[in-house]
């Protein structure tokens, strides 16, 4: 969408920017002699002005443009997608780590509490 509106736009401006006027001033000599002058002004469309292959090289060249720089904001998505992607694993991984360390932690210091309070009970039946 945004590439149908980009090319528009540019057309619009070339259509608008190559409206040209002249002005065509004319001087007449009566016969009683007196000179009178004539001022014409005329605008030229720009259907008239505007050479269409032109116009379509510079659609064309806007067109490939605007193709390009999808492509490289695509490009750039994908690779920031591929990136979270491989964060997100290595943080999955990280707390998978994490989390079997906490066990085996958690296991030995219930071990040593087991140990401690054997020993406890054993001390107190002496």
């Amino acid at each position: 969408m945004k590439k149908q509106i980009v090319t528009v736009l540019m057309v619009g401006l070339l259509a608008v920017s190559c409206t040209k006027s002249t002005t065509k001033t004319e001087q007449v000599e009566n016969p009683d002699g007196s000179i009178t002058t004539t001022s014409t002004t005329v605008t030229q469309s720009p259907a008239d002005i505007i050479d269409s292959s032109k116009v379509n090289k510079a659609k064309e060249d806007v067109k490939a443009k605007v193709d390009a720089t999808g492509d490289k904001i695509d490009n750039a998505a994908q690779k920031a997608k591929s990136d979270l992607n491989e964060a997100g694993k290595d943080i999955k991984a990280g707390a998978k780590e994490i989390g079997k360390d906490v066990k085996d932690a958690a296991a030995k210091g219930a071990g040593k509490v087991e140990e401690g309070a054997k020993k406890l009970k054993e001390d107190l039946k002496k």
